[in-house]
């Protein structure tokens, strides 16, 4: 077994789309970065790269690479489970927290946990999506930005 953290931040922008966990969410603001900005996404692979001691996001999709420019975080998940995968590890649990003032997000959740889950072959049952505020303080209180953390469990496929 391998445990692994990850974390992302970004801020909110006029003229971008917001998506998190690969769900296009209505808001007013989206989220700014060299990609599609998906802070969810971004904290699970970071979490996974982690767990394998690989890096993390940007040494493997660096952002000075125009490959990358714009690019959805589902396919980046997806390279992301090749690399696990390659290394001899699946997902066996992943437990990630959003934080966001606006907007509410509870609705948006199972679509996301079932997103996460099918970009990295794994059951929903493994996934946790969770999403709080930080009741109005910080830059996420504020609403200039989100955040996103993720911790993992990735268990050796060889030894069962």
């Amino acid at each position: 077994m391998r445990i692994g953290h990850g974390y992302d931040v970004h801020r909110l922008i006029t003229g971008r789309k917001l998506i998190l966990g690969g769900v296009e969410i209505e808001h007013h603001k989206g989220l700014y970065g060299h990609s599609d900005a998906d802070v969810l996404i971004h904290a699970v692979i970071d979490a996974i790269l982690g767990a394998l001691a690989l890096g993390d996001i940007g040494s493997h999709f660096p952002d000075s690479d125009l490959v990358y420019k714009g690019i959805n975080s589902r396919i980046l998940l997806c390279k992301t489970c090749e690399i696990m995968k390659s290394a001899g590890y699946k997902i066996s649990n992943i437990d990630s927290t959003i934080c966001a003032q606006k907007p509410r997000l509870r609705p948006f959740i199972p679509q996301m946990i079932e997103n996460i889950a099918h970009d990295l072959e794994t059951s929903i049952s493994c996934v946790s999506v969770k999403a709080t505020t930080e009741e109005g303080l910080g830059f996420t209180g504020n609403e200039e930005g989100m955040s996103a953390t993720t911790v993992v469990l990735l268990e050796n496929i060889d030894k069962q």
